[in-house]
């Protein structure tokens, strides 16, 4: 197996969210970090949680296919997760709301009381590839990938990876800051919700949230990780 056929079995497409840079207009389909501007009307904030994310996944040109039935995700966090990120799951300190219609949503003004909320632009990218010791890569491909470093002197992260996102994204791999983690192929990755230092949300040392989810129970999973 050669570079090319090992790039090829490994890259993946995302759509990664650029933080700022342009002037919100509030409207629908604006995706936005610390800020939450969409709800049903019946529905409330969340007691003793704060508005994360708002992502818009309708007219996305790429999302992943557990999340293709959903229009709009919804992200709240309970302050508390940071006494206990070292947990196995942390699905517990989120609220994620995901609607499988924009259609008759209300407009709602929660922002997170310290996270500088933020509009959030989509960008298509098809270069995405998974950190080396972070799961993504199946045994048979690693094998082939030592046997090039040892006979070839080639470096995974110098010859064969274009780019690891570390960012807001959707799709791709996990940027994970550590050793990988996933809760089996039931759960897979779809989410991921970065450090940002133009938002002012910093998850200890630029860690990540990394999200799962089984489209089939509806039940997501959330680890945490960081420098």
């Amino acid at each position: 197996m050669d570079i090319d056929n090992i790039k090829a079995q490994l890259v993946r497409q995302a759509t990664i969210f650029e933080t700022g840079g342009f002037r919100p207009t509030y409207d629908l389909l604006e995706s936005w970090i610390g800020y939450v501007g969409w709800s049903l009307p019946e529905e409330q904030r969340p007691q003793r949680f704060q508005p994360l994310a708002t992502l818009f996944l309708k007219d996305l040109s790429f999302v992943p296919v557990s999340l293709k039935h959903i229009e709009l995700l919804t992200l709240f966090i309970n302050d508390e997760i940071f006494d206990h990120l070292i947990e196995e799951d942390l699905s517990r300190f989120f609220e994620i709301r995901a609607y499988t219609s924009i259609e008759g949503l209300i407009q709602q003004n929660w922002q997170h009381d310290r996270i500088r909320a933020f509009p959030l632009s989509p960008k298509h990218i098809d270069n995405d590839y998974p950190t080396w010791d972070g799961g993504g890569i199946p045994s048979d491909v690693e094998d082939e990938i030592l046997s090039l470093e040892h006979e070839e002197d080639i470096e995974y992260f110098d010859d064969i990876v274009e780019e690891i996102y570390a960012i807001h994204k959707i799709g791709g791999y996990p940027a994970f800051c550590q050793s990988g983690h996933d809760y089996g192929e039931d759960f897979p990755f779809v989410l991921q919700i970065a450090s940002d230092e133009k938002a002012y949300f910093n998850i200890v040392d630029n860690g990540n949230f990394y999200f799962f989810f089984n489209p089939e129970l509806h039940e997501w999973r959330v680890h945490c990780d960081f420098y």
